[in-house]
């Protein structure tokens, strides 16, 4: 991150100045024209863009847009010997990190690259940082069935596309998470406002979505931004979509269509720089064909559609979620994670979950709080099992926890109940025991 790009088409200029900052300890490439800068963008070029204004064809504040649409957070510091204060701020405005006027001092342009460098670098740490949280501590999309593999890539290749997404899954499936990945992994600069569109205040939910200005609703005195406009060079996330009333869907359409608010009681519209992710349960598609939910609006917010699979279709899934969600509460709580017994695991086996990963980390709390008993949901025998039945439930118990505490490994399952090999499968298959449910 320590390089230099430097644009500019007067040949001496351009030579100098290369030297002086090769003699800094930059490594600078040096091009005549903002056509060839470009293309080194293109090429994953990772410093400061130091560019003059003025060139023929291109000039530098067209350049500045380009690559400002490619990357950002590329910082870009300007050059120009008919330099004004308009132009400056137009500039900065526009995404510069700086803009110097020639003649410069090279000891000003070099103090202007290393505070440009260090604005990168904190730019990308943050951003490695939010990754790798996310990739640690994935919640709900923790697993290994085709359906959340899919998710994952999805997630990871649109992220930090300009595009509008949709997400559609159950209650409890992950949506704000998912929500909470897609700006994380964004290029997007600003922050991601959450807006409960079944929370909104019935009075005046103009005035909580688009602001207004000082006196233009009763009884508030002060000017006030809309959570939407909050979202600029952000994420707007508009969790509940589907529980918008006609007319405020009408007014969010014309929002997002336009990309522009105006607060009530203004004469002016605010432009905006954002991106929206809006999430339902329900099906907007079926809803838009019944008539319940405004197809503009639908075609508005569906750039891409993100679908969450519930548990009951991702089982596969259930037992290693829940082994992660008892570890993290049992250190969230500063206690030892319990022995997790048979009855547990056949619990998270015949449970539909109707409650999605909500309900399974609210049982996996329950079982590390000890709270469950032994058996969550009693699905065990009746009082009038006969011995063979009493046995088989006790040796079925028996060596599922083996196997919990070995982590799927037969060898050293066999070895804790003291079995043969051949014994242990016979009595498996026999008890209908699947053992890739503990393995992982």
């Amino acid at each position: 991150m320590n390089g230099v790009l430097f644009v500019d088409d007067d040949d001496d200029l351009r030579r100098a100045t290369a030297q002086a900052l090769d003699l800094a300890g930059y490594a600078v490439t040096a091009v005549a024209n903002a056509a060839a800068a470009l293309r080194e963008v293109d090429n994953g070029f990772d410093g400061v863009v130091v560019t003059d204004i003025r060139m023929p064809g291109m000039d530098g504040m067209e350049l500045l847009s380009r690559i400002v649409t490619r990357d950002p957070d590329l910082p870009v510091v300007l050059v120009s010997g008919h330099a004004d204060v308009g132009t400056a701020v137009r500039a900065l405005r526009h995404g510069a990190c700086d803009v110097l006027e020639k003649p410069f001092v090279v000891d000003q342009l070099i103090a202007s690259i290393a505070r440009a460098i260090e604005r990168r670098r904190l730019v990308v740490e943050n951003a490695r940082l939010r990754a790798a949280s996310f990739d640690a501590d994935e919640g709900p999309l923790l697993g290994r069935s085709p359906a959340i593999e899919q998710l994952r890539r999805a997630i990871a290749q649109i992220a930090p596309m300009a595009i509008d997404v949709l997400i559609q899954g159950e209650t409890g499936t992950g949506k704000s998470v998912v929500a909470d990945m897609l700006h994380a992994r964004s290029r997007r600069r600003g922050p991601m406002v959450t807006v409960d569109c079944g929370a909104l205040p019935q009075g005046f939910p103009e005035a909580e979505l688009f602001g207004h200005v000082a006196g233009a609703v009763p009884g508030n005195a002060m000017p006030r931004t809309g959570r939407v406009e909050q979202a600029h060079r952000g994420t707007l996330f508009l969790d509940d979509v589907d529980a918008l009333s006609e007319g405020m869907q009408l007014s969010m359409q014309r929002v997002l269509e336009r990309r522009e608010v105006t607060p009530l009681g203004a004469s002016v519209a605010r432009g905006l720089d954002l991106r929206v992710v809006a999430a339902s349960n329900s099906d907007l598609e079926q809803l838009v064909a019944t008539g319940r939910f405004r197809a503009s609006l639908f075609y508005r917010v569906n750039g891409v559609t993100l679908r969450l699979p519930p548990l009951r279709e991702r089982r596969e899934d259930v037992a290693p979620l829940f082994r992660a969600f008892v570890a993290r509460a049992a250190a969230r709580l500063g206690i030892a994670p319990p022995p997790l017994s048979g009855a547990v695991f056949r619990h998270l086996e015949r449970h539909d979950w109707p409650g999605n990963v909500r309900e399974l980390l609210r049982f996996a709390d329950n079982v590390v709080l000890g709270l469950t008993g032994s058996d969550p949901h009693d699905d065990g025998a009746a009082p009038t099992q006969d011995l063979k039945q009493r046995v088989d439930r006790f040796e079925a118990e028996a060596i599922e926890e083996a196997l919990i505490a070995a982590e799927g490994d037969v060898t050293r399952a066999c070895g804790a109940l003291g079995l043969p090999r051949k014994t242990f499968y016979y009595k498996v298959q026999r008890l209908g025991i699947d053992l890739g449910r503990y393995r992982g």
